[in-house]
């Protein structure tokens, strides 16, 4: 579908940007559904994110979607959803008018990919997740209210998991523990949220961690198995996940948030694995 010259006006925004695949993606969308929409990569200035959400917005633009390193300051000009205040980040801002809305969609992403195309259920599950940071903040929310059995947190600095810990307790079985106390556990999914895998690097992760009929998950992606994956393999999880369904489910979520339409992801995730 042809972009008309009265197309609504999207863009992501971050610092690299060139990257991103959210213009491919939500091009598919934008056809898929029929949406008379323009989406665009904005690549904004470290010191001045602020001020170029104001120029796209005087420019008419509807939403944004927030990528690194500008969450953190996305959450602080937004007024924040629930999730978006639970993960104190924003990654999709909605434009409307003098007002600045602001979600997080990664945890939904996230819990969709992993419940809906890969078929696990999250109900009763014993769940690691690795890490605490950004993106680990984003997405405990999200597990927490399919209700596992516990959420672990483990995490190199465990002071910033006992925070987390702390943060979300009130949402479900939460806990935090140390690398060193892995070594006496199983869980049913292991979910990787560091950057480690960005670095070819692999978190200090003891062996026997994964029960069986597991499914390891690692929120990164690229042209073959992370680090993390290539260990879960050797150690014997049943289903290995990267971060490609994420990426799109969460772009959805915020093609829905903006236009009121969910879009199908099926074609766009194999469209990736494809090129991968």
């Amino acid at each position: 579908m042809p972009v008309s010259e009265r197309a609504d006006h999207y863009a992501v925004i971050g610092n690299p940007v060139a990257h991103s695949k959210s213009p491919l993606i939500h091009g598919e969308f934008s056809r898929q559904t029929g949406q008379d929409m323009l989406y665009e990569a904005i690549l904004a200035p470290i010191d001045g994110f602020a001020a170029a959400v104001a120029d796209f917005t005087r420019r008419g633009g509807k939403g944004l979607n927030v990528t690194v390193p500008f969450k953190l300051e996305a959450f602080g000009i937004a007024t924040p959803t629930a999730r978006a205040e639970a993960a104190q980040a924003v990654n999709t801002l909605m434009l409307e008018g003098d007002t600045i809305l602001g979600d997080n969609t990664d945890g939904a992403g996230l819990v969709r990919d992993i419940t809906a195309n890969l078929g696990f259920t999250l109900a009763g599950k014993r769940v690691l997740l690795i890490g605490a940071g950004g993106a680990a903040r984003g997405v405990i929310m999200p597990l927490l209210e399919r209700e596992p059995r516990i959420l672990v947190i483990a995490n190199r600095t465990q002071e910033r998991a006992y925070g987390l810990q702390q943060r979300f307790a009130s949402f479900g079985n939460i806990l935090a523990i140390d690398y060193t106390d892995l070594h006496r556990e199983q869980f049913d999914l292991v979910i990787n949220a560091t950057s480690a895998s960005l670095n070819g690097e692999l978190p200090p992760l003891p062996a026997g961690i994964f029960a069986g009929e597991s499914l390891a998950y690692d929120i990164m992606y690229g042209s073959g198995h992370t680090p993390f994956l290539q260990f879960a393999k050797m150690q014997g999880a049943a289903r290995l996940a990267d971060g490609i369904g994420m990426l799109v489910e969460q772009a959805a979520e915020s093609f829905f948030v903006w236009r009121g339409i969910r879009p199908g992801t099926a074609s766009v995730i194999e469209m990736f694995r494809y090129h991968a």
